[in-house]
């Protein structure tokens, strides 16, 4: 090999690591600080539950716009904000009353704007629904109980999105063979979808032994295995959407990570179908 070619090899041995360290560091400060918001209480969580929904929602917009669609990102992004909070008190009547008068604004702005297709509509709802809809389960979750274990049932169900995504990756990395879905994430296997499955499931054999807000076991192992199939589709609805469009990342605003819908793609739907499955087993 010649002089230049190791030169190269170098160079991208260093930019790989430097990546990984960047992505390490940068995940570890989103989940130290989404925590911290959750132990801090119910009015934290929402919160910062409404800051990533508005930046989900907005690099979602982006998105479309580059397929040429053109939403309204003001009662797009409004709705997104709000949302989290209507879903404050616990109660999924009013979320579901935000959610109406977000369309209710929609529709007149359609009425109103000439110019503006049904395809328009239908992104602009879309797009608070698919982030901030979907991300209020977290904050559903959190008020089960005001309390510390109302908290460690959160952290859970966020914990084991992340476990799942980082075994998932490394398992991958190491033992990927076989392609999961190579039109849509190439990079995915069949191997890396497993192990993640494993390691996500052990957040919740956690939150079984500790019997947190009585969880059983049934409830808890079923629960793992829909919520980490449910993360990985998140994942893949993202990947589709990205490829749709021919971008790579979401945005930039997570070093190692792109944009705050890549780094929560999972989450969405992961925390929606625990919000199902924990309802149904009567845990919430």
């Amino acid at each position: 090999m010649s002089e230049q070619g190791k030169q190269g090899d170098k160079a991208k041995g260093k930019g790989g690591n430097s990546n990984l360290v960047a992505r390490v560091i940068s995940g570890a400060v989103y989940a130290t600080a989404i925590v911290g918001c959750l132990f801090l209480g119910s009015l934290a969580t929402t919160v910062v539950v409404a800051v990533m929904s508005v930046l989900c929602c907005d690099e979602f917009y982006r998105m479309i716009k580059m397929s040429g669609r053109m939403p309204n990102r003001i009662i797009g992004l409004v709705a997104a904000a709000a949302i989290p909070f209507a879903a404050l008190g616990g109660d999924v009547t009013l979320l579901l009353l935000a959610a109406l008068t977000m369309i209710v604004a929609t529709a007149i702005w359609y009425i109103f704007t000439p110019r503006s297709t049904i395809g328009d509509v239908v992104m602009t709802v879309f797009g608070p629904f698919y982030t901030s809809v979907m991300f209020s389960s977290v904050v559903l979750i959190r008020c089960v109980k005001p309390g510390s274990e109302g908290a460690l049932l959160t952290f859970g169900v966020m914990g084991s999105v992340w476990l799942n995504d980082a075994t998932a990756y490394f398992v991958g990395s190491r033992f990927g063979k076989h392609k999961l879905a190579p039109h849509i994430s190439p990079n995915k296997s069949i191997e890396g979808f497993w192990g993640g499955l494993a390691g996500g499931l052990v957040a919740w054999v956690i939150l079984a032994l500790l019997k947190v807000c009585g969880i059983s076991w049934p409830v808890a192992m079923i629960s793992g295995l829909v919520c980490g199939a449910a993360g990985v589709m998140g994942d893949l609805f993202e990947s589709r959407i990205k490829r749709g469009v021919g971008v790579k990342d979401s945005g930039n605003i997570i070093p190692g990570h792109g944009g705050m819908l890549d780094r929560s793609d999972s989450m969405l739907f992961a925390s929606s179908v625990a919000f199902i499955a924990l309802t149904l087993g009567g845990v919430l």
